[in-house]
C-alpha cells in the first residue's frame, strides 16, 4: 500500500476516534469522498481491506489504525 494511503487511513481513523470514541467503526469508503475521483486508489484500499486482510465491511477504527501502523 502506498504511503499516502497509509497516512490518509491513519488520519481518518484518528479523526473518527477523536470525535466518536474508541468504539467507532468504519469501512474503507470512509477514506474517500462520495465521488469516486481516484478509482485506482479506491481499488488499492479495497484490495487491502477485503482480499489481503479479509476484514468485515465495518471494523473498529483503532484496529485499522494499528494494522496500518505495523
Amino acid at each position: 500500500m502506498r504511503e499516502s494511503l497509509k497516512q490518509k487511513i491513519i488520519d481518518v481513523c484518528d479523526e473518527k476516534i477523536e470525535k466518536k470514541g474508541e468504539n467507532v467503526g468504519l469501512s474503507f469508503y470512509a477514506f474517500f469522498a462520495n465521488r469516486n475521483d481516484d478509482p485506482k486508489l479506491l481499488m488499492e484500499a479495497a484490495e487491502w481491506w477485503i482480499m489481503t486482510n479479509k476484514l468485515d465491511h465495518f471494523e473498529k477504527a483503532v484496529k485499522i489504525r494499528e494494522m496500518v501502523n505495523t
